[in-house]
């Protein structure tokens, strides 16, 4: 799914598939054993640059409080 797609759907969907992306992330650096295959972009880079433009879509006061943009 590209970027243009996601940024349509609503909030909660953009929220889900931002927890997902972090959740891919931490088993990736863990447990995955830095395997591309554990990530929903299947991309480092592609992988961190949704994760922030999803992050940078929502409003100021209604962006993900367990997320910043540094831990991305």
């Amino acid at each position: 799914m590209e970027i243009k797609e996601i940024l349509k759907h609503s909030q909660k969907f953009r929220y889900g598939l931002l927890a997902r992306m972090k959740s891919d992330c931490r088993y990736y650096l863990g447990y995955g054993k830095r395997n591309k295959k554990h990530l929903w972009a299947l991309d480092e880079a592609k992988q961190i640059s949704t994760m922030r433009e999803i992050y940078d879509s929502f409003p100021d006061g209604e962006k993900p409080e367990w997320i910043t943009p540094e831990e991305i």
